[in-house]
């Protein structure tokens, strides 16, 4: 189908999205982002509601909300957001009560965008840095695949780039995979396991920001959260929801940080 007009008569705000992207082919990519990465959101949305556990229903609900800004959906962001600070204060009623709200909205936002892209849509590979020599890279930390994949065709032809979705794995590659050279890290906040916080902290007990310089991503309006954020020695922030420009000018600035 690929009609820009279908999304609009489904409430779809494809101009803000589009205008953020840059381009249509790249939307239709990020929309194709979206369905392969939504199905474990919403498993893991699932297990921790069943868990009580609200601080990471809180991340995979706030993981749901940056995907349907960043593509549009402004009202299943509202709800998600909703979600999001509910789990953020703990409030187990609420999650428990409009829990189907929320995964009904977002199975909505699944079929709008499946009926938009059609059948004969490919899952687009991300381009990543080969494993088989050294290469300077730029590591990318987020457990977003519609984040991680935007940043990357964003730097695409300027740098290399490597993804980790949560801090476990961005420290599984500084400490076992010699063969990237890691000249700037992307670093979310808000990640599921072992967050940006934690990966902050590490770096500092291992005297890792000399070597590998980091900016942060967030979605966070809270002025408390980020000046925490600044006291590390950290390079620049990139704010949800950016654009290419936004992070080309970041990840230049992160690289050639001194």
């Amino acid at each position: 189908m690929l009609d820009l007009n279908y999304l609009k008569q489904n409430n779809v705000d494809t101009d803000t999205a589009i205008e953020l992207f840059g381009d249509v082919s790249i939307y239709n990519e990020t929309c194709q982002d979206f369905l392969d990465g939504i199905d474990e959101k919403l498993n893991e949305l699932k297990k921790y509601k069943e868990l009580r556990d609200m601080p990471n229903y809180a991340i995979y609900a706030h993981s749901i909300k940056s995907d349907a800004r960043y593509l549009g959906f402004t009202e299943i962001a509202k709800v998600a957001l909703d979600h999001e600070m509910a789990g953020k204060g703990n409030d187990e009623k609420f999650v428990m009560k409009e829990y189907d709200n929320l995964v009904n909205a977002t199975n909505q936002m699944i079929t709008i965008v499946k009926t938009y892209l059609g059948q004969e849509v490919k899952t687009g590979v991300t381009p990543q840095a080969s494993t088989t020599e050294r290469q300077d890279v730029i590591l990318i930390a987020d457990d977003s695949k519609l984040v991680t994949n935007f940043i990357t065709k964003s730097l695409e032809g300027l740098y290399k780039t490597i993804i980790a979705y949560d801090g476990t794995e961005v420290i599984e590659v500084i400490n076992n995979y010699p063969n990237y050279n890691i000249i700037g890290m992307f670093l979310d906040l808000n990640m599921p396991k072992m967050g940006g916080f934690e990966v902050l902290q590490y770096f500092k007990e291992h005297d890792l920001f000399n070597k590998i310089p980091v900016s942060i991503i967030t979605g966070e309006d809270s002025k408390e959260m980020i000046n925490k954020a600044f006291t590390y020695p950290i390079c620049d922030m990139l704010v949800k929801p950016f654009n290419a420009k936004d992070v080309t000018t970041v990840a230049n600035k992160t690289v050639n940080f001194k």
